[in-house]
């Protein structure tokens, strides 16, 4: 399902479309409507393809066209009149019919070669896509305060940088990482209440003092729940710090403040950049939205509740409880509210797990009966809910610790960088590296191996979470594409050519069919990125790019000799144009690419 159109001018089967349009509307001009239909092609169960790209039109016409008197006598005579009207393009090197109407097309070599060198000239931010929308915000990562980051907040994290990543790429206006934490509830009085006790001072509260927050939130609980007076306090002191108490105000925020810079750094690890915003910001709006939503006549009584029903749904929303507090329903729908009628966003997307898909699908159902969002899902303003599977671990449940604690984040990225380390170490090729450059590099690798293992594959399902296999440098993982990045390196190092010099005055010559392969795939990633994009699919780049680096590794770097051939030259620039895609989408995806292993 496709989100949003883009305007992809470097997409191959867009380019192609306009010259078979063009066909199309000589060949049938009474079908003005016809939408070309090309598609790359794919190999055969022997590997072998007969082109590059097809032109799938013929069979549906034939049909739509039945019975009216047009002159052809089957789908192959509509395909061959499609392929006969082409127009002289320099990028058709042969055109031929397959099958039912199938109009298969070769892309000339030399086209091919034209497109790579403009790139290596022009940059590859030439190649991004336009979106059709100026603002867009993505809330994504969401950790509670006072809790540390596990390896639940891992997927939403990773797969909403990359998102962010993409929409950047894709030159939106205004684009807006939220990281919408949760910093209210009436959690607060038990951890306030317990501050108080343990430390009477409060200049004595900082973060050397309390160490570990979680191990804090912890024993606050355990009090909770086993001292009914300190519960009785901890509930009073939800009410003081609800009605603004000085006091409870700056113990609640001194919480805050510790607990945002502990997920800060896990964030500088990642290299992900969010903008924090917690529940509490909306905490006046609440009223005045739900008061906008009463006087629409969505707000019902039900069983002592103030709730909104929704079609679709057989539990309504509870936007006020039956004591009169609310609750994290009530702060969407006002978090909501502002973001469309404040900061102008025109496409909100939520990343969290499908478990929570119902209640964003009831909350956008609510602002469609209200009247502030479009009843067509996909006219803007839109709201997208991106949903992703459970992290498990090998045993098939949920990813815990042996004693059955979900486990760290912090301590996950430890133990790849761990991991990462030592194998570095165990390489000849290392040992003249300085201890700063083994500290990157195993970060590089540890960090890139859990992110690409995690968006390799399709969001929307389960993935089981293994450091053997995650930092295997064989079959897709990020260890195999760091190797292939840094193999592509060694080799323009190794020929001592200026590469700048080069991309002014060299050029790119296809001959070689693996030459070729690799020229065709590079030219691919614009169309490959827009479908990555419009899906909110990441895995589908990833794809991309491991299919890129086989290309490189198993047929250029096997069958074509760079360093001191006669088609130097070209293959050095062919090899800058490998790297220069593999870069971006490494940057895509969050992953630090290394220039040596």
């Amino acid at each position: 399902m496709a989100y949003v159109e883009v305007d992809c001018p470097a997409s191959v089967k867009k380019q192609l479309a306009k010259v078979f349009e063009e066909s199309l509307r000589t060949t049938v001009p009474d079908e003005p409507d016809v939408v070309p239909s090309i598609d790359p092609c794919a190999a055969n169960k022997a590997g072998v393809k007969f082109a590059d790209y097809q032109c799938n039109n013929a069979m549906g016409l034939f049909a739509k066209m039945k019975g009216k008197q047009t002159g052809f006598k089957g789908p192959q005579a509509v395909g061959q009149a499609i392929r006969n009207n082409l127009p002289q393009s320099e990028m058709i090197e042969s055109c031929s019919v397959a099958g039912p109407g199938f109009v298969n097309i070769v892309l000339s070599k030399k086209w091919i070669a034209q497109r790579l060198e403009r790139l290596l000239i022009d940059g590859i931010d030439k190649w991004a896509p336009q979106l059709g929308v100026k603002t867009v915000l993505v809330d994504f990562s969401s950790p509670n305060i006072a809790k540390e980051m596990h390896v639940g907040h891992l997927r939403s994290t990773i797969i909403g940088d990359t998102l962010a990543r993409m929409f950047e790429f894709s030159r939106v206006e205004t684009l807006i990482r939220r990281n919408h934490l949760g910093d209210w509830g009436t959690q607060f009085g038990m951890l306030i209440a317990h501050l108080f006790d343990t430390y009477p001072n409060p200049e004595d509260f900082t973060e050397a003092a309390i160490g570990d927050l979680q191990a804090f939130y912890k024993a606050s609980k355990v009090r909770f729940d086993n001292d009914p007076e300190f519960k009785l306090r901890a509930q009073q002191s939800v009410v003081q710090l609800q009605s603004g108490e000085e006091k409870y105000h700056n113990a609640w925020q001194q919480i805050c403040d510790i607990s945002k810079a502990e997920f800060e750094k896990v964030y500088q690890r990642l290299g992900v950049l969010l903008e924090a915003r917690g529940e509490s910001y909306y905490n006046d709006l609440i009223p005045p939205t739900l008061e906008r939503l009463d006087k629409l006549g969505l707000i019902e009584e039900d069983d002592g509740a103030r709730v909104i029903f929704v079609e679709g749904a057989n539990i309504p929303i509870i936007a006020v409880k039956r004591d009169g507090g609310f609750n994290y329903s009530s702060t969407d729908l006002a978090a909501l509210w502002y973001r469309l009628n404040v900061e102008n966003v025109e496409w909100n997307i939520y990343v969290t797990d499908v478990g929570q898909w119902q209640h964003f699908d009831m909350v956008f159902k609510a602002f469609r009966r209200a009247g502030w969002l479009p009843n067509d899902e996909n006219e803007f303003p839109k709201c997208t809910h991106v949903g992703f599977g459970l992290v498990l671990g090998e045993d098939g449940k949920r990813f815990r610790t042996r004693s059955s604690e979900t486990v760290r984040l912090v301590e996950l990225l430890d133990e790849a960088k761990r991991r990462c380390k030592a194998s570095l170490l165990e390489r000849d090729a290392v040992k003249d590296w300085s201890e700063e450059e083994i500290e990157k590099t195993a970060e590089a690798v540890g960090y890139g191996a859990v992110k690409y293992a995690d968006l390799r594959i399709n969001r929307l399902t389960n993935y089981t979470f293994s450091f053997d296999q995650m930092l295997n440098d064989k079959g897709n993982t990020a260890v195999y594409l760091q190797y292939a990045h840094a193999r592509i390196c060694s080799i323009m190092r190794k020929s001592g050519k200026d590469i700048e010099e080069i991309k002014k005055n060299g050029n790119i010559v296809l001959d070689h069919e693996d030459e070729r392969a690799l020229g065709l795939h590079l030219i691919q990633f614009p169309e490959v990125f827009e479908e990555s994009l419009t899906n909110l699919l990441p895995n589908v780049l990833c794809e991309y790019l491991y299919n890129l680096t086989e290309i490189f590794t198993k047929k250029f770097y096997t069958n074509c000799q760079v360093v001191g051939s006669p088609e130097e030259t070209s293959r050095l620039l062919l090899c800058e144009a490998t790297v220069t895609v593999m870069r971006q989408c490494f940057h895509l995806l969050g992953i630090e690419p290394v220039y040596r292993l």
